[in-house]
């Protein structure tokens, strides 16, 4: 998960969109010209539009290609690569791309081009681990050959959402400037207000309808309110404003695997960070704690009453995705099953003031939330509430994210994930990820976990590695699953809500991932008006 550090600039975004469209309101008016959309679907990359240090992670670059793509069922299809094939030790991808790509300035894509884009992004420390990449050599002007150091199955994630940069136009100046040979190009970014592009002539794809489109720098009440204004053809709002009527818009909402759930420190206090900040929480670390807030835990209610029924009950990071394993889901809404879950433990109210006792330790610990986001707020008061009956006092509190950061080892947090690559599981879960950053800051580990997980990781193939990515969830005995360990209490995915002016098809949205990026763009090719 990246930092929120987007800048929400409501009040100039709003302003620029009527500048754009010079209009107040009306229900018959329309945000752009026929063939231009005028969209505020999210923020600004605060690093800008570069693949190399993240851009297009999550959804499409949409002005840059990539070697690879998934369809609407997830499955793996052609990009700019016409095939590929894999060596039976695992070690060797080549991959052959096709001939008639073009920059938009009019160089076409090449093999060089690709090996400069995996040897940046290699080079660039970024959220993109390419450790594993041993070289990567060209094979004439059209054909890759990576070489990696072991087998890795998630590699092909790699080739899925890294969009091709060109070798000859590439600058420390790229992310904010970018030439791809994505569907658009970029020609217009006026930061925190609004970016503009135009479709790329030259594009080797399926065409999209619309030659221009307008991104604006929205928060989601101003999106909400440009949208009534009539200002925008497509605005991306908070679920509990979706049963207001907007007159000439409709709402969709889009699946999701944008999760939201509670990380627990997984382990005693007493340690500490390289930096000081202190690690383990004594009561979370108690496996009958997080066992019982799982069971005891409504989640359809949450999504009922926090998002206004858009969004689905989740228990796992990965829920509907290849990897899941159903037997992940337990029965929820079960406060008699979470009482006995902590009576088992010698957890007891000896006191009498409503708070389980276990020696001396109160049932009592902090769950923190990024302040300011309204959704995390109530899913915490929420869950506090709902975990009160069963003798488990938990006080919520908004903190900002440089604060989160130096209190995440010993608090609970709600934090937000949801990728289409298994590689976030790894992430979340491996011991070798304890305390790097954002991942694993509960310090988890298990090493039965870790052995299902390696052995996924190093499978030959995506699919020879599901059975494994399954069995780490839970293997009958063991694992990540609420049944098991629960160094998590997923809480629910989150529909993206959006409203769409009724004259605007928007095509099948896939199941998106984390809000990061703009993943309601990724079958822009589908966009059409209405006749």
């Amino acid at each position: 998960m990246f930092r929120r550090k987007f800048k929400r600039l409501a009040a100039a975004g709003l302003a620029a969109a009527l500048l754009l469209t010079g209009c107040t309101s009306g229900k018959e008016k329309q945000a752009g010209a026929d063939d231009e959309l005028v969209l505020a679907v999210g923020s600004e990359p605060e690093a800008g539009f570069d693949p190399t240090t993240g851009w297009g992670r999550y959804g499409s670059p949409l002005f840059q290609s990539t070697l690879l793509q998934r369809d609407d069922q997830l499955r793996i299809g052609y990009d700019l690569a016409t095939s590929y094939e894999l060596s039976e030790d695992g070690l060797v991808w080549t991959v052959t791309l096709r001939q008639d790509a073009k920059f938009t300035d009019g160089h076409p894509v090449t093999a060089e081009d690709v090996k400069f884009t995996f040897e940046t992004a290699a080079a660039s420390g970024s959220v993109l681990d390419l450790s594993n990449l041993e070289s990567v050599r060209t094979d004439g002007d059209y054909k890759v050959i990576f070489t990696l150091k072991e087998p890795q199955s998630t590699f092909i994630g790699h080739l899925v959402t890294l969009g091709i940069v060109p070798k000859h136009a590439y600058s420390k100046d790229y992310a904010q400037r970018p030439i791809g040979s994505g569907p658009y190009k970029l020609v217009q970014w006026d930061k925190d207000q609004q970016a503009i592009a135009q479709i790329n002539e030259d594009y080797y794809g399926a065409k999209p309808s619309f030659s221009k489109l307008t991104f604006l720098f929205l928060s989601e009440d101003a999106a909400f309110a440009a949208a009534k204004a009539g200002n925008v053809d497509v605005a991306y709002i908070p679920a509990t404003l979706s049963k207001q009527k907007v007159d000439g818009m409709r709402v969709e909402a889009a699946r999701t695997v944008d999760n939201r759930g509670i990380m627990f420190p997984y382990v005693k206090s007493g340690q500490r960070t390289e930096q000081g900040y202190p690690i383990g929480n004594d009561v979370t670390a108690d496996p009958a704690i997080r066992q019982a807030i799982n069971v005891a835990i409504d989640r359809q209610a949450l999504v009922d009453g926090v998002l206004e029924g858009h969004g689905t009950p989740a228990y796992t990071v990965n829920d509907k995705l290849p990897w899941w394993n159903e037997q992940s889901v337990v029965k929820d809404a079960d406060p008699a099953r979470a009482k006995a879950i902590l009576a088992d433990a010698g957890w007891s109210d000896r006191d009498g003031d409503g708070i389980l006792e276990k020696g001396e330790t109160k049932a009592r610990f902090t769950l923190l939330y990024p302040s300011g986001d309204s959704v995390r707020q109530s899913l915490s008061l929420a869950v506090a509430d709902m975990i009160k009956p069963i003798g488990i006092q938990i006080d919520v509190q908004g903190k900002s994210w440089d604060e989160l950061e130096k209190l995440m080892h010993s608090n609970a947090v709600l934090f937000g994930w949801g990728s289409h690559d298994p590689l976030e599981m790894y992430s979340l879960y491996s011991s070798k990820y304890r305390g790097v950053g954002y991942y694993n800051p509960g310090y988890y580990s298990n090493p039965v976990v870790d052995e299902w997980m390696d052995k996924a990781l190093k499978a030959r193939t995506e699919q020879e590695a599901l059975d494994y990515w399954k069995k780490a969830q839970w293997d009958g005995k063991t694992g990540v699953a609420a049944q098991g360990d629960a160094p998590w209490a997923w809480l629910v995915n989150i529909d993206h809500v959006y409203l769409v002016r009724d004259d605007l098809d928007i095509g099948q949205q896939r199941i998106h991932p984390h809000g990061h990026g703009w993943p309601v763009t990724d079958n822009i090719e589908q966009w059409k008006r209405k006749s």
